[in-house]
C-alpha cells in the first residue's frame, strides 16, 4: 500500500506546526487545541472541549458521524498534546521542526504530536469516505504528569454514553502493538519543620533532613517490591518500582530547613502493591518521623500530594483492538511495556484499547528528540487501512 506523497508533506507541515506550541505539561495548551480544532470543524467535524479547572488546559474530542451505521464499534485515534520540558544540549532549536537525513527534531516529535499530526493529516479523507462506523479524535492534555487530563474527558464521554468502542492510543511505538503496560503513581510528600539558626539544630525541626530520611524509607520498600515480584511477570523489570525524582527545600546554609517537598513515583504491577507502598510508608511517618518532629515543634506535619494514579494497561488473552490493528499491519506480535499511557483509562470504560503510534519510544523525552520520516508515512498508511476497514 503507498500513500500519495502529498499527505505525506501534509503530516509532516501540521506536525512542524504543532511542534512550535510549547506545550509543556502543566502549560497553557489552548493555541493548540484551538489549531487543532479548526482543522477538524473546517471538515464539518463536530467537536466539544473539556478544560481543567483554571480554564487554561483543554481536552479536545471530536466526531466524525458515519455515513451509513452498520453497527461496527467505533473507532477512537487518541494522543496527548502535552511534551516533556527541555533541558540544554540541544543541537537545534526544540520547538522549531528541524529536518536532517530525513529524520524530524523537534521536542514532541515522536512523543507524541507524530500521530496527532498523522490523525489531522489523514481526517479530510476521511470526510469524503462512506464510512460505516464513527471516528472520533482524542486529544488530551498534561499526560506526562500522571495523565491529570484524560480523566476529565473520560468522565465527560460517560455522561455522553461514549464507552464502546476500539480506542488507539497513538504513542510511539514503532507502529507495533503494545498491549500491557504498568500503573503510574506520582506523588509530591511536603514536609513542614521548625526553622533556626544553624549552630543550634537541636531548637529547629530541620524539613530535609526527615526528607532525607523519607526517601531512605522509600529505598527499604523498593527493595521488597523485588522479593514481591510475581511469578512470571511480564514487564520488564518483572516488579514494581520506586523511583525519587526530585528534592528541594532550604534557603540558606546557616539556617534549620522548615520546608522541603519530596517528588516520587511508583510503577505497580497490581494494585496489591500500590497499596502495600502506600501503607508502609504512611505507617513509617506516623509511627516515627512525626511523633519526632512533634516532640519539638508540635506544627510540623508531612503531607504528602497525590499527583495522579493512574490505573495500568491489563493484558488480555483476547482483544478486538489488538486484532483489528493486527489484520491491518499484519504483525500479530504483541508486546507490554513498563512505561505508562492513557489506554488503562480508556479500556477502564470498556473500550477495547491498543497502544501503536509512529516514532521510537527510545527518542522520547531525551535532547534532539527526532522522528523518522517513514515512520509518518507509516502511519499514515495504517489509517488508510483503518479507513479501509470501515467503508461501506
Amino acid at each position: 500500500m503507498r500513500i500519495d506523497n502529498n499527505l505525506h508533506e501534509k503530516s509532516i507541515k501540521i506536525l512542524t506546526d504543532l511542534i512550535s506550541f510549547k506545550t509543556i505539561s502543566g502549560s497553557d495548551n489552548s493555541e493548540l487545541i484551538d489549531y487543532c480544532e479548526k482543522i477538524l470543524n473546517d471538515l464539518n467535524i463536530e467537536t466539544f472541549k473539556v478544560f481543567d479547572d483554571e480554564k487554561k488546559r483543554v481536552n479536545l474530542f471530536g466526531t466524525l458521524k458515519a455515513k451509513k451505521p452498520n453497527g461496527k464499534k467505533p473507532i477512537i485515534l487518541s494522543g496527548h498534546t502535552d511534551v516533556v520540558p527541555v533541558s540544554k544540549g540541544w543541537s537545534t532549536d526544540p520547538f522549531k521542526a528541524t529536518i536532517i537525513n530525513k529524520k524530524l527534531y523537534g521536542r514532541g516529535s515522536c512523543d507524541m504530536k507524530g500521530f496527532i499530526a498523522c490523525t489531522l493529516a489523514y481526517a479530510p479523507i476521511l470526510t469524503k469516505s462512506n464510512l460505516d462506523r464513527d471516528f472520533h479524535f482524542c486529544y488530551t492534555f498534561d499526560e506526562e504528569t500522571a495523565c491529570i487530563g484524560a480523566p476529565l474527558l473520560i468522565k465527560e464521554l460517560k455522561k455522553r454514553n461514549i464507552k464502546n468502542g476500539i480506542c488507539i492510543v497513538g504513542e510511539p511505538t514503532k507502529m507495533k502493538i503494545i498491549d500491557g503496560h504498568k500503573g503510574m503513581n506520582e506523588y509530591t510528600t511536603h514536609f513542614g519543620g521548625l526553622a533556626g539558626h544553624s549552630s543550634k539544630p537541636q531548637e529547629g525541626v530541620n524539613a530535609i533532613e526527615y526528607a532525607s530520611r523519607y526517601i531512605n524509607k522509600l529505598l527499604e520498600i523498593r527493595q521488597e517490591l523485588v522479593k514481591r515480584a510475581p511469578k512470571n511477570c511480564i514487564f520488564d523489570p518483572p516488579h514494581s518500582t520506586i523511583s525519587v525524582g526530585g528534592i528541594s527545600g532550604g534557603i540558606a546554609h546557616n539556617v534549620v530547613a522548615d520546608k522541603c517537598k519530596v517528588e516520587w513515583e511508583t510503577r505497580p504491577v497490581n494494585d496489591s502493591d500500590s497499596n502495600f507502598v502506600n501503607k508502609e510508608i504512611e505507617k513509617f511517618v506516623n509511627d516515627e518521623l512525626l511523633p519526632e518532629m512533634r516532640k519539638v515543634f508540635p506544627m510540623s506535619y508531612i503531607k504528602k500530594e497525590v499527583i495522579g494514579e493512574v490505573i495500568g494497561f491489563e493484558k488480555l488473552n483476547e482483544s478486538e483492538a489488538c486484532e483489528f490493528v493486527a489484520s491491518i499491519t499484519g504483525d500479530n506480535s504483541r508486546k507490554v511495556v513498563s512505561f505508562g499511557t492513557e489506554a488503562g483509562l480508556f479500556q477502564e470504560i470498556g473500550m477495547s484499547t491498543v497502544v501503536c503510534g509512529p516514532g521510537s519510544i527510545e527518542q522520547a523525552h531525551k535532547i534532539d528528540e527526532f522522528i523518522e520520516l517513514d515512520e509518518l508515512k507509516k502511519c499514515l498508511i495504517f489509517l488508510e487501512g483503518v479507513k479501509n476497514k470501515s467503508i461501506i
